[in-house]
């Protein structure tokens, strides 16, 4: 019997279902390969792409990322699946949430997937045709069906206390990890996040030193300077649990992890064994300097220049967007040493000290001055404006002592950026199913709860199957990453997939809520708050979709 007291008129699970989903796979992979050549034979010109040209498709070409990241979602849900089929481990719940991601992401590449709430990329905007196979048709018929979301959030009412609906795969160490840190949101976090957000306060300095002591900020350090040495994927884990309870705290670590990874990547030896200890320990709290208030995602114009005055550089311009600049004690400041250029090739990147800041003086160091940005969301740690007026900067602080390289030293962190960003985004939409289905549960309308209607159950459902898309999207692009392998793609659509699916979770718990969900006392209206920044910062969604569409056609 379904929760609602109506007969099931057909089995929720498919029969023979991971047979289904593997012979519908190469289906998808075909047809996103003749997109791509389609649009590959448009834009390139002696076999190279010509900007100009993808300008005029961008549409088209944003359509195909779409697509992509359609493919590489229910390659990555297939793969998941056959993993835990091997270990005796896929179950009823894990078929349901196959087979409705299957269902669902055939039918949107079929008649339409969504860029954004207004535009939707369909296969014509590509110029290709699709005649589902009989494999294919089988499940857009049958596997997103109401009697599968209803069986599904049955399940998930009797989740014999898993922190996640549906196993995720992971290894028992690493589900050890997320324990801890859900066990630490759950205590620390969740019971005060509201509060500050809607006092508009700084995380306390509590919290900080409290994931300090547990490693957070040296988790991917190596050993040998006095890190963890751990995976990407305990980091995705860790960021997940925390984002859960509030994204602020689950982004306390992104600038460490940005420092870091430039530090490693371009610092020199002297460099790597003064900052990366300071970094790991928490000791020693970076930020991220690099937007300007003309430039947004066209980081190549930036026109904050960096003059050298002796040994040492003296900086002045103007940043904007600067989260957790106050209390921080060194920057990583993108600036323009070069005056002859217009473009990234003029630009060198600084580990840049100042004296962190108190709510009387949040900025003390001679040279600097901040105002703090108001903003709906994404509050703990506070977004600035700044303004450098000589600013001095010590010469040993050059990244690598080279000048000019800033770019290219950026550019090699936006994978684990934006693989970090991709799993807050998994713990943002956690947080709003978890918000969502137990108000839905808790409040009754009609003499029965909520979740026994078929469109509110329907609603959590749905939240649960993408947020395991993006949840193993984002895990794959880890992986990638760990194993040494390029990974800027996969990790672009991770974020790309995960942006979408924590607003829209939150959006459909705000609405599960109903009017309450419109009052600032519930913490649903938060969450939605914080969502909305995943598609604008570490890439725009437009932005992400055209690096994604540039690096399938090169």
């Amino acid at each position: 019997m379904a929760h609602d007291g109506q007969l099931r008129t057909e089995t929720p699970v498919l029969t023979d279902l991971t047979r289904l989903t593997a012979a519908a796979l190469p289906e998808v992979e075909t047809l996103f390969v003749t997109a791509r050549e389609a649009l590959r034979a448009e834009v390139t010109v002696g076999g190279k792409v010509q900007a100009s040209a993808l300008e005029v498709h961008q549409f088209r070409a944003h359509a195909l990322s779409w697509l992509a990241t359609y493919t590489e979602s229910l390659r990555q849900m297939q793969a998941w699946a056959d993993r835990l089929a091997a270990d005796n481990a896929f179950g009823e719940l894990e078929a349901l949430l196959l087979q409705i991601a299957f269902g669902e992401y055939l039918a949107q590449i079929a008649g339409g997937m969504p860029m954004s709430q207004g535009e939707m990329a369909r296969l014509t905007d590509l110029n290709v045709a699709w005649t589902p196979g009989p494999d294919a048709q089988a499940l857009m018929a049958r596997g997103n069906t109401a009697a599968a979301r209803d069986r599904l959030v049955l399940l998930m009412q009797d989740n014999h206390g898993r922190a996640t609906f549906g196993a995720t795969g992971l290894d028992a160490e690493l589900e050890m990890i997320r324990d801890q840190f859900r066990r630490f949101a759950d205590e620390q976090v969740v019971p005060h996040a509201h509060g500050w957000h809607l006092r508009d306060e700084l995380i306390p300095m509590e919290i900080i030193t409290a994931l300090a002591d547990m490693g957070v900020f040296g988790l991917t350090i190596p050993e040998e300077f006095g890190g963890l040495g751990m995976s990407k994927a305990s980091m995705v884990v860790v960021s997940e649990e925390l984002s859960r309870g509030y994204i602020g705290v689950g982004s306390l670590a992104t600038r460490t992890e940005i420092a870091a990874e430039l530090i490693l990547c371009g610092g020199t030896a002297e460099q790597k064994a003064k900052w990366l200890p300071r970094l790991a320990s928490g000791e020693t709290l970076p930020t991220a300097v690099f937007t300007e208030p003309n430039t947004g995602s066209d980081l190549g114009s930036l026109r904050t220049r960096a003059v050298q005055a002796g040994d040492d550089w003296e900086v002045t311009g103007n940043k904007t967007w600067i989260t957790h600049a106050a209390r921080t004690h060194v920057m990583t400041l993108l600036a323009r040493t070069d005056p002859a250029t217009t473009d990234y090739r003029g630009l060198s990147m600084f580990l840049a000290e100042k004296l962190p800041g108190t709510d009387a003086e949040p900025f003390p160091t001679p040279g600097m001055t901040g105002g703090e940005i108001e903003v709906l969301g994404y509050r703990g740690m506070k977004e600035y404006e700044l303004a450098f007026d000589g600013f001095a900067v010590k010469g040993e602080n050059l990244l690598g002592g080279l000048t000019g390289q800033g770019f290219k030293q950026l550019m090699q962190t936006f994978e684990s950026a934006r693989i970090q960003t991709a799993a807050r985004a998994v713990g943002v939409a956690q947080n709003a199913l978890e918000v969502g289905m137990q108000y839905a549960i808790d409040r009754k309308q009609f003499g029965k709860s909520l979740i026994s209607f078929p469109r509110v159950a329907g609603k959590l459902a749905m939240m649960a199957v993408e947020i395991m898309v993006a949840r193993q999207l984002t895990y794959f692009s880890a992986w990638q990453k760990d194993h040494d392998k390029r990974c800027d793609l996969e990790a672009g659509m991770a974020k790309l997939l995960g942006a979408r699916v924590a607003w829209s979770c939150a959006d459909n718990a705000l609405q599960i809520h109903g009017g309450n969900g419109f009052a600032l006392e519930y913490q649903i209206s938060r969450i939605l708050c914080d969502a909305r920044i995943l598609n604008i910062f570490e890439g725009a969604a437009e932005i992400q979709a055209q690096v994604i569409a540039r690096r399938l056609l090169d």
